[in-house]
């Protein structure tokens, strides 16, 4: 894999921080230019400091993709979701990350330092880098996930 000149922004919290760092280094190993939104140590820090970063430099056009990282990076995929243009997806498998880019336009990794290895991780981590969004069929859900959070609504009057 190379990711020549691909600007990719991670962020984690304390729990992350180690995966965070390998992540990183891996990152500007392939070639990527890594912008590095902290924390910078182990010590006790709050999530969504370091997350909502990450996710406005991708929704801004500052990166291309994003990756968050904590203990089960379910909280760091919340914080990116929130931010309107992002698609945090939190992947455990290559598989899962590979569905992530080819059928949902995943723009945000989540990780969970606590519970994937480092080896896993740095897989998962590629599939994702590597993956690409096939559109066609997909590119309809896409809109459609742009107009929820431009407020409005997919249910049917059946379930309102």
């Amino acid at each position: 894999m190379t990711l020549d000149a691909v600007v990719v922004a991670i962020g984690s919290d304390h729990a992350g921080y180690r995966l965070k760092s390998k992540v990183g280094a891996y990152l500007a190993d392939q070639g990527a230019v890594v912008l590095d939104f902290g924390t910078t140590s182990e010590e006790p820090v709050d999530y969504p400091l370091f997350c909502e970063p990450v996710a406005r430099s991708v929704a801004t056009g500052a990166a291309s993709l994003g990756v968050v990282v904590g203990g089960s990076g379910q909280g760091e995929q919340i914080v990116a979701n929130k931010v309107i243009g992002v698609r945090a997806a939190l992947c455990w498998s290559e598989l899962g990350a590979r569905l992530a880019r080819a059928h949902n336009d995943a723009n945000v990794l989540a990780l969970g330092a606590r519970l994937l290895g480092d080896d896993l991780a740095l897989a998962v981590l590629e599939a994702f880098m590597r993956g690409a969004f096939e559109g066609g069929r997909h590119l309809k859900r896409i809109d459609q996930i742009r107009q929820v959070e431009e407020g409005a609504s997919y249910i049917p009057d059946a379930f309102a």
